[in-house]
């Protein structure tokens, strides 16, 4: 193995297949460890095949800097030319999906849903892009952590701006196609809809829905047979999960799900609703995610921005009578009302009632004279609790504590209107 590829030092292999291998390797200028990709030699020097994976190449090295989203592989940097071809990638450690899309190293039904749900957002985001990606399969999804994931090789996307170059046909994995994709028709975001459904039926089952000794009878049974059903191959499965993979799934477009919110909607009730209800005193990113994006708080936020959000996000039930503020008490930190009721209230007087979709505390976090609380926030009943500290929100991305702030104006501007009707009722 070489020790270096142009100013990238190569540290080892960490996999290859029939036309690249994969490398770990070190950017002395960044300081990061990457993953370079690199074109195998006797493909590149075959006259067909050459100039179809030099263009597959080109087709990823063209989305540099474009797809920056948490859960996308980042592109850092690619080298296309006649002798070499390679793709500088963001390292992820965890592996992918492929070591859990077999029977006995399945990982839990609850987990496998928000890991789709996280795929669902991200490939939206590249779809407004323009941006379909054409190869949704468990080998390319990469593990980040416990319950994060990252989508990579985009070399086969279909573009809206690059059509002519990337219309490529026979390029992707015949088990993940859509009936759409084998039969070379036209495809937009609804094949990569349905290839992500495979992929959630194998991460469930261990199976994939279509089973063949050959390309040619997965393609006749894509094209003409009907999927097993998810709990047909494990028992035990909730019925909402066949729904939804059997919509995903579904041959005919009109029968898919039209939009990649419409797919997410239904991951996050399943969690809400079927996964998490004997579990109350947890929350799911799936669930998180879908709540934040329904408050008008965050409907400026774009979805990048609400997964930053999350991450120094404080969640929490709280049981009726908890007091969340104290009249007079110092708090650098502001929140949220997910759920339930809170009673606003000064010296013992009821001000106000906050319900669903609430901001409050946010004076204390953007007042220069201090941060002590002016009257106290109670639980009525249950409630959930989102809770952003000032500290986490100052370390936030530009843009994120831009539409915060900006949120709060615009809570701040509701107030003194409501205020205004009340003096003048009186």
């Amino acid at each position: 193995m070489k020790k270096k590829l142009g100013k990238y030092e190569l540290i080892r292999k960490l996999g290859d297949g029939a036309t690249s291998t994969v490398y770990l390797g070190r950017d002395p200028f960044a300081q990061r460890d990457v993953a370079i990709k690199v074109a195998s030699p006797g493909i590149l020097r075959d006259p067909e095949k050459g100039r179809l994976y030099s263009n597959l190449f080109l087709n990823e090295a063209s989305l540099i800097g474009k797809l920056n989203h948490p859960h996308i592989v980042q592109i850092y940097d690619a080298v296309v030319t006649e002798d070499i071809c390679y793709i500088v990638m963001e390292y992820v450690a965890g592996g992918t999906l492929d070591a859990h899309a077999q029977p006995g190293s399945l990982l839990p039904v609850d987990r496998v849903v928000e890991l789709i749900f996280k795929c669902t957002r991200a490939l939206d985001f590249a779809y407004r892009l323009g941006i379909t990606h054409r190869d949704i399969k468990p080998a390319n999804i990469l593990l980040a952590g416990v319950s994060d994931i990252k989508i990579s090789d985009f070399g086969a996307a279909i573009t809206n701006a690059r059509g002519d170059r990337t219309l490529v046909s026979g390029i992707g994995s015949p088990a993940y196609m859509s009936p759409q994709q084998v039969q070379e028709q036209f495809l937009d975001h609804r094949t990569d809809i349905y290839s992500l459904g495979v992929v959630m039926h194998q991460l469930l089952t261990g199976k994939l829905p279509f089973e063949a000794s050959n390309n040619y009878n997965m393609v006749y049974q894509i094209v003409n047979g009907t999927p097993a059903r998810p709990s047909a191959q494990r028992p035990g499965l909730p019925a909402v999960l066949d729904e939804i993979v059997g919509r995903a799934m579904a041959r005919n477009l009109d029968d898919r799900y039209p939009t990649w919110q419409a797919f997410g909607h239904d991951l996050a009730q399943a969690v809400r609703n079927h996964l998490l209800k004997n579990q109350p005193s947890e929350f799911a990113d799936t669930e998180k995610f879908a709540t934040l994006r329904a408050l008008p708080f965050f409907a400026d936020f774009t979805d990048v921005e609400i997964w930053e959000a999350l991450r120094f996000a404080d969640w929490q039930h709280v049981a009726p009578g908890t007091a969340i503020m104290r009249d007079g008490e110092p708090g650098n930190f502001f929140c949220f009302v997910a759920d339930g009721t809170l009673t606003v209230s000064k010296n013992g007087r009821k001000l106000d009632t906050l319900a669903s979709g609430d901001c409050f505390g946010e004076m204390a976090v953007i007042s220069r004279h201090g941060n002590v609380r002016s009257a106290d926030v109670i639980a009525e009943n249950a409630a959930s609790i989102v809770t952003i500290r000032g500290e986490a929100l100052e370390k936030a991305s530009e843009s994120c504590r831009m539409h915060f702030y900006q949120g709060f104006l615009d809570v701040l501007a509701t107030r003194l209107a409501l205020s205004n009707q009340r003096v003048a009722a009186i």
